[in-house]
């Protein structure tokens, strides 16, 4: 029998008898599971439960114990609720202590798009003990998962040298947003998603789907003629964790983004920020929302005249792209959505993107922009003149603001 069957199975009846089950027997019942698979089994039942490695192999010991024994050790059983308080909330400043000490601005990171850490869980407990919340290293381990931390390796996606202003734009970065949100100021996240094939292409990841019967697709990816490619441009409402994203079928360009901020103002953020008149976007420093682009600054003053706001731009530094908010708290969920699943039509993309939720609140609406966008389209220095831009006075070519025209 194949894992993820025997982890169904398991998980199935242990979803039919945890209600009936004190602590006790839910110990000793995984234990049972395990033994009766033999090599792996300690694992394979630990992911169908939720039950902890240490818990059933706790179990397994208490199965070979005498009968007197066993029956000793039911007498014991932890009432509902008993055993020792949880260090959170005993303390009710540790969590906020503890996310002070791995805040990921003190990585460069401000914009806190993942939740990492590599301090070591021992110098962590040590610091806090020094500021007066008694904490072991176990215990800020499993408070660092809870809170959504990994531990994470390194990832190639710097070219060429580091910036030198690279820490110092994400601090800039990082004061921009927290203003505009103190402010209940509308703050976005921008960027392109991967282009993707439409047809009946392979599409990474597992789904489920009855044993022998693979959802079939073709061989080669060859784009189809017909169906051609889609262009996800992402906006993310970093105060909402509310997402768009219009499906492009034409060509990536800045007229395209500014369309699609657009699309999303009138859609969603109207409605979110009827009395502002201030919008700070945060966009990559490459692509179609380059920061060297002529045309991009075009396309936001149209945008700024067009729904009366006045825009304020962050770029992020070179290289530094997979730090944009929209990577990880967006694009990921929906690449996770449509794992396993062929993107046969247009549409069924766009119902993909806009059934994307998770458990902690995002919401994803989508709709397909099936206008045309030139390319190649060049800007004078007389049409750049016109722009109302106003560059700030750190980095003004990757911080600036566009007043609309009157």
């Amino acid at each position: 029998m194949q894992d993820v069957e025997v982890v169904a199975r398991i998980q199935a009846k242990f979803q039919v008898l945890a209600i009936e089950m004190d602590e006790r027997m839910r110990r000793l019942w995984a234990a049972a599971e395990a033994r009766d698979l033999g090599l792996g089994g300690v694992s394979a039942v630990a992911r169908a439960t939720g039950l902890s490695r240490t818990t059933i192999s706790l179990g397994l010991r208490e199965l070979e114990l005498p009968d007197a024994e066993r029956v000793a050790q039911a007498q014991r059983v932890r009432q509902p609720g008993g055993g020792r308080i949880r260090a959170e909330i005993k303390d009710p400043q540790l969590l906020v202590a503890l996310e002070k000490l791995i805040d990921p601005v003190t990585r460069g990171d401000p914009m806190s798009p993942l939740r990492w850490t590599c301090k070591s869980t021992y110098r962590l407990a040590e610091v806090l003990t020094q500021q007066g919340h008694l904490i072991g290293p176990r215990t800020v381990a499993k408070l660092l998962r809870q809170a959504g931390y990994s531990l994470q390796g390194n990832r190639k996606t710097r070219e060429g040298k580091q910036h030198p202003d690279r820490n110092a734009q994400f601090e800039y970065i990082n004061q921009q947003v927290l203003r505009f949100q103190k402010q209940h100021k509308p703050t976005i996240s921008v960027d392109t998603k991967k282009k993707e094939l439409v047809g009946d292409f392979a599409n990474g990841g597992c789904e489920w789907e009855p044993q022998g019967r693979p959802q079939e697709v073709r061989v080669h990816d060859f784009k189809d003629n017909d169906l051609g490619k889609a262009i996800p441009y992402g906006v993310y409402d970093i105060i909402h964790d509310e997402g768009w994203v219009s499906v492009g079928i034409d060509h990536d360009t800045a007229e395209f983004a500014a369309q699609s901020i657009r699309r999303w103002w009138q859609k969603m953020g109207a409605q979110r920020f009827p009395r502002a008149r201030h919008l700070l976007i945060t966009a990559d420093g490459g692509g179609s929302n380059s920061h060297r682009s002529r045309l991009w600054k075009v396309a936001l003053q149209s945008l700024a005249n067009d729904i009366d706001l006045t825009l304020s731009v962050c770029h992020f530094p070179p290289g530094t792209s997979k730090w944009n908010k929209i990577e990880h708290r967006l694009f990921s969920f929906i690449t996770q959505n449509w794992r396993g699943r062929p993107l046969i039509s247009r549409q069924a993309i766009v119902e993909l993107i806009g059934n994307t939720t998770t458990r902690t609140g995002l919401t994803v609406r989508a709709d397909l922009d099936t206008n045309t966008y030139q390319t190649g389209i060049k800007v004078s220095d007389e049409e750049l003149a016109r722009v109302k831009l106003i560059r700030h006075e750190f980095h003004g070519d990757w911080n600036y603001t566009i007043k609309p025209k009157k």
